[in-house]
C-alpha cells in the first residue's frame, strides 16, 4: 500500500496553501467570491483536475504501451454542482472529454486502449463510487471514438 499526502495551511479566509510535497511547486486553492477572493482554482475544480489528468494519464500510458504518439493530448472537464434533497452543494456529476491531437486513423490498437484505460484510472474509478463520471473521447478531428458513463 502507497500513501499520499498533502499539507495545507491557511493563508486567510478560505485561501489555502497546498504543499505537495519536496520539488514540487506550491499551489494557492481558494473560494471564489462570496467566500473566498478566488485567488486560486477552488476544491471543486482540483477534483476535476485531478480526474482529467488521470484519466489523460492512462489514456496515454495505455496507447503507449502499443507504442502509439496521440499527442498533444487535451482534457476539458465539467463539473456540475447543485443541491442534494437536504439541500447542501454538491458535486453531481463529472463529464470528461479527451481530445486527441491525431487523427483516430493515425493510431493502432486504438481500440483495445479504448476499452481499458478507464480501468486503470486511480482517481475516476474512486470518484465513480460516489459521483457520476462520463468520458468522452474525440480524435484531432473531432470523432467521437467513446462516450461512456
Amino acid at each position: 500500500m502507497t500513501t499520499v499526502s498533502v499539507s495545507l495551511q491557511q493563508q486567510a479566509d478560505y485561501r489555502f496553501e497546498i504543499n505537495f510535497g519536496e520539488n514540487i511547486p506550491r499551489l494557492i486553492a481558494d473560494e471564489p467570491a462570496p467566500l473566498g477572493k478566488g485567488e486560486g482554482p477552488a476544491p471543486a475544480q482540483l477534483l476535476a483536475a485531478a480526474v482529467g489528468n488521470c484519466l489523460s494519464d492512462s489514456l496515454l500510458f495505455a496507447l503507449r504501451k502499443f507504442k502509439q504518439a496521440p499527442e498533444p493530448l487535451r482534457c476539458e472537464v465539467r463539473a456540475e454542482t447543485g443541491r442534494n434533497p437536504e439541500g447542501r452543494l454538491r458535486i453531481l456529476g463529472i463529464h470528461a472529454t479527451i481530445t486527441l491531437g491525431v487523427a483516430a486513423s493515425s493510431l493502432e490498437h486504438l481500440d483495445r486502449a479504448l476499452a481499458q484505460f478507464e480501468e486503470f484510472c486511480t482517481v475516476t474509478q474512486s470518484v465513480r463510487q460516489a459521483v457520476p463520471v462520463r468520458v468522452t473521447v474525440v480524435d484531432a478531428h473531432g470523432l467521437t471514438l467513446r462516450d461512456q458513463t
